[in-house]
């Protein structure tokens, strides 16, 4: 088991690592929609918006996949969480602007409260 971590994401926040290399895979935490730069020990600043969060969850995945060896178009799995079912077409559009003709498995979660009031959170999982 490897952990991934990339100064070009939003440091975690708590007791876990940004990704974990294990068995041909790499699992990446569930990231927010911040901007960057982010500093450890600094709370980052969320994008505007719902639309705005998602680009900027998946330019975070992107960078902790490219640190880990992989990229977006290895993903096979994805878990997206949002606090209210109305966002589910907004965020649906980035998403498909994100990963473009690639097409992993899905789930969109409609959950309560997201940390820190986010609009959307992403988890994947790829091919290393």
């Amino acid at each position: 088991m490897e952990l991934i971590h990339t100064p070009q994401a939003t440091p975690p926040a708590g007791h876990y690592s940004q990704a974990v290399r294990a068995n041909g895979f790499v699992f990446v935490s569930g990231q927010l929609g911040f901007l960057p730069p982010a500093e450890p020990g600094v709370r980052p600043v969320l994008a505007s918006g719902a639309a705005a969060q998602t680009r900027e969850a998946l330019r975070s995945v992107a960078a902790i996949l490219e640190a880990a060896g992989a990229s977006l178009s290895a993903v096979v799995s994805v878990t997206v969480y949002i606090p209210d079912v109305a966002l589910w077409d907004e965020v649906n559009r980035v998403y498909e602007q994100g990963f473009g003709g690639h097409r992993p498995a899905r789930a969109i979660v409609p959950t309560r409260d997201l940390h820190f009031g986010a609009l959307v959170e992403i988890s994947v999982v790829a091919a290393a």
